[in-house]
């Protein structure tokens, strides 16, 4: 007497009870499709905050050192240094806007002062509320992003049409 074993058979065709209605098919793939822009751009506006970083460091010590510009001078440069590094870059590569445009640049800086301002006012409220300086301060830059991001993305690059490149 022959046994014979059964082989689960594989094929492209999906199953009846695979499937999805339209209606959640669509629901699911929109959620993926927001999940993966929300990430790709909140990923590549982090990575432009740091090579703004960067910037604003080397031109600070340029200024300062070298150069010998006063401290307050040198700093107020290197941040608007950075922040048309910045600009640039997330018109380009985060938002892919078509174009730079006035209206956006001075958007992004009323934008990146506000994240400011939230950076200096959540820090001296913690440092206050007596949470030790360094854990106060990566809270502090963290709402700062936070604010930076939702800014940039509603506000600033709002309707550009871009698409992630």
């Amino acid at each position: 007497m022959r046994c014979f074993r059964t082989v689960p058979v594989h094929t492209d065709e999906p199953r009846a009870e695979d499937e999805l209605s339209p209606r959640t098919a669509a629901s699911t793939a929109w959620g993926a499709r927001a999940r993966a822009l929300l990430q790709s751009r909140l990923l590549r506006f982090a990575v432009v905050g740091g090579v703004g970083t960067v910037v604003n460091t080397a031109v600070l010590y340029l200024l300062h050192g070298p150069l010998g510009l006063p401290l307050l001078a040198a700093s107020a440069v290197a941040v608007e240094v950075a922040v048309v590094n910045n600009y640039l870059l997330n018109d380009w590569w985060t938002f892919a806007a078509r174009a730079p445009s006035l209206k956006r640049f001075g958007k992004f800086n009323v934008s990146m002062l506000t994240g400011l301002g939230v950076n200096v006012l959540v820090l001296w409220i913690l440092v206050h509320g007596g949470v030790p300086l360094v854990p106060a301060n990566v809270l502090a830059v963290g709402a700062a992003f936070a604010v930076n991001y939702a800014s940039s993305a509603l506000w600033v690059w709002d309707g550009t049409g871009g698409s992630i490149r």
